[in-house]
């Protein structure tokens, strides 16, 4: 089968290609298409893939294209991993919020508004070249805000899923601290993209979660970057990206003495194209770990295998509520653990959601309704409605100063704010 790699020109690609040449008996695949308008990058991270692949004995082709029409066709899945604007779009995402008194992400809050009007339209215009020149593929979105973004394409009716490596950490997490393999291990997990927690850990069908929180709260609270007290007082662990809410000051005031992670990723980037480049270098680097997306590869692998083997297994994904959260639309996407098929997703009953959680997730849910509007039909009227509705905005002063400020640095990629 092949697989093409929307984005194929970025770091995180040899990441991939490990995964590929790792597990290859669970992913039997005859060709790996690396798209990427970027010649430049493109030949360089191809021409480490290669390397990689040849010294795994992997007999996947390699090949290239500039052109999405030319790198999808035919393809049986398409992953998506592009980032649009770049290094310096992700700067101004994480640096413009701050100057109003704000988290600044590229995921979450106005950064991840930002982030989403861009990168919407762009999703949405490779998704119609995948069904016209590889129908019936599947999908795979790793583009962020993976929720907004995975909603987009399933409400144009594209065969989509969009995956996270948030769960597939937890569990590799988990496993280590208990001394077992990730297999045994069956996670919780509920709520939105980059708003989710873990209200269970099942080892072997035994809920563990209250032993990991006795016995290395303190390990798992500083992995999250939150007060040990506030995680076993939840008694459930949240993702990362909850300290953007919990701890919203002292997020703020960190950010504001300290370099933006967009400088720091860019910083690493430089370096790793270099070691992509040198015709010795053959092996991932260990750089790569401290790019992001760990396990990332792993995930895509395992999912895409399902998808193309009907294996049934199951995995946690973002995908249609219908239902699941009862307490959500059901063209709501969620992030929860769901059997995986030639057909896609179904999600696993949840158990039912505290109010602790549930206010949250319906109130960032909205968010993220709005947000798509914004980003689908324009308008600076819509974008400050999407940040009046979020957590981290949710004031009718900062979300208008916040929605012109985005919309004007933000002006180059947003056809309808151009001036005419």
């Amino acid at each position: 089968m092949k697989l093409a790699v929307v984005g194929g020109g970025s770091t995180y690609t040899p990441e991939l290609i490990d995964g590929f040449a790792r597990l290859r008996g669970e992913l039997p695949l005859s060709e790996i298409a690396l798209v990427d308008p970027d010649e430049h990058r493109l030949a360089t991270v191809a021409g480490m893939a290669r390397r990689m692949l040849a010294r795994a004995g992997h007999p996947a082709a390699l090949t290239t294209a500039t052109r999405v029409e030319d790198g999808v066709a035919g393809a049986a899945a398409v992953l998506l991993q592009l980032r649009v604007g770049g290094q310096a779009a992700r700067n101004v995402d994480e640096t413009l919020p701050l100057e109003c008194g704000c988290v600044g992400q590229e995921t979450t809050g106005a950064g991840g508004l930002a982030k989403a009007l861009r990168t919407v339209p762009v999703v949405l215009d490779i998704a119609e070249k995948v069904r016209a020149h590889a129908p019936g593929a599947w999908i795979v979105d790793f583009t962020n805000p993976v929720g907004i973004v995975t909603r987009a394409l399933l409400d144009a009716g594209h065969r989509a899923i969009g995956l996270c490596n948030v769960a597939i950490g937890f569990q590799r997490r988990f496993a280590a601290l208990l001394g077992v393999t990730p297999e045994r291990i069956a996670l919780g997990h509920a709520g939105l993209n980059h708003l989710t927690w873990e209200r269970s850990v099942l080892l072997d069908g035994v809920d563990v979660l209250p032993r990991l929180l006795d016995e290395h709260g303190e390990d798992i609270a500083e992995s999250v970057g939150l007060p040990v007290e506030l995680v076993r007082h939840l008694r459930a662990v949240p993702s990362y990206y909850l300290r953007y809410f919990y701890e919203h000051d002292r997020v703020v005031a960190e950010q504001r003495t300290s370099p933006s992670r967009a400088a720091e990723v860019a910083a690493m980037e430089s370096a790793l194209l270099e070691m992509y480049a040198d015709p010795a270098v053959d092996t991932r680097p260990d750089l790569l770990n401290r790019r992001g997306g760990a396990f990332y590869s792993e995930a895509a692998v395992a999912l895409v295998a399902s998808l193309m083997g009907d294996r049934g297994d199951v995995q946690v994904v973002n995908t249609r509520n219908d239902g699941t959260l009862p307490f959500l639309d059901d063209d709501a996407v969620i992030e929860v653990p769901a059997t995986v098929g030639a057909a896609g997703a179904v999600p696993l009953p949840v158990d039912p959601v505290e109010p602790l959680y549930r206010g949250l997730i319906a109130h960032v849910s909205a968010y993220e309704s709005l947000a798509l509007e914004a980003a689908l039909h324009g308008g600076e009227d819509r974008v400050r409605d999407a940040l009046l509705a979020h957590p981290l905005v949710g004031q009718a002063s900062l979300a208008d100063d916040l929605a012109a400020r985005l919309v004007e640095a933000n002006r180059a990629f947003l056809p309808w704010a151009v001036t005419r």
